[in-house]
């Protein structure tokens, strides 16, 4: 039994700044497996990912790095253009290759108290897989994926498809400030986070950028502030660094708020380089 199971497809991202291109692997599982996995391994934490062949070096390179990673076959991998302008906070995005979708015979084998789905694509996780995994353990999802559909290369927002029956069974989700407003229409993180809770998701995260986080959980609020880098040089993974080390901290008994300030600090130390959090728990 694992304490948090992420599942995601690992991606190739080509990530376009002002300053330079990069061409790397990428996803929500990318990001939180090597966060964790710089973390004490004081949790059992399992990835779950489905790649095409030309992703095959980096996960034998996260398997050599300690990584439990549990790998499904596809036809390609999710293969990702990120453009950001001198915003690092907003950015344009292509999909040059798309991964299948993830099947519930692929979690049958799977045992956790945590599972988080790092959604990247509306059609990653079909509702009946959210509902059999939440008969297993806690769902934990990051939004991003459910409000992105592909047409032709161009990444459209869309609204998310069978939103509240996907919610009932949600325990934590996450969101930031621009995917709050595309799901509730409000602009105003309090009002976004209540209205969520009400269609049954237990914590509800968003994160604020610059502006730091907020944390609705027990009909409570807990407001995060955000830890000022040293220089910002790559902001994509940052949300997923969050995920990291708010459930890590959550997955050894913390309170919400010390949670959030520690996810708040990771996400920091991550923008200040390319590449996913390399830090330590310190």
């Amino acid at each position: 039994m694992k304490d948090i199971c992420c599942i995601g497809h690992i991606t190739r991202d080509k990530i376009i700044t002002p300053r330079q291109t990069v061409s790397m692997a990428g996803g929500t599982a990318f990001y939180m497996a090597h966060g964790i996995n710089h973390l004490p391994h004081d949790i059992a934490f399992q990835l779950v990912t489905k790649i095409g062949p030309e992703s095959r070096e980096e996960v034998d390179r996260m398997r050599r790095e300690g990584i439990d990673v549990l790998c499904y076959d596809s036809l390609h991998s999710v293969y990702f253009e990120n453009r950001y302008g001198t915003d690092s906070n907003r950015r344009t995005q292509r999909v040059l290759a798309k991964a299948d979708p993830f099947t519930l015979a692929e979690m049958q084998p799977l045992e956790a108290k945590v599972f988080h789905l790092g959604s990247l694509l509306a059609d990653d996780f079909p509702p009946e897989v959210v509902r059999y995994l939440s008969e297993k353990g806690r769902i934990s999802i990051d939004v991003q994926g459910y409000l992105r559909e592909v047409r032709g290369e161009n990444v459209c927002a869309v609204n998310w498809k069978d939103k509240e029956e996907i919610l009932s069974c949600t325990d934590i989700l996450k969101l930031n400030e621009h995917e709050m407003e595309v799901i509730t229409n409000s602009k105003d993180p309090r009002t976004v986070a209540t209205q969520l809770a009400a269609l049954g998701v237990k914590e509800v995260v968003i994160t604020l950028g610059s502006y730091g986080s907020l944390i609705y959980a027990d009909k409570r609020f807990y407001e995060i502030p955000a830890y000022e880098p040293r220089e910002v040089v790559d902001a994509t993974g940052c949300g997923d660094t969050y995920s990291a080390g708010y459930l890590y901290m959550r997955s050894l008994g913390a309170d919400f708020e010390e949670s959030g300030k520690f996810a708040a600090a990771m996400c920091t130390s991550k923008l200040e380089h390319n590449g996913p959090y390399d830090g330590k728990r310190k």
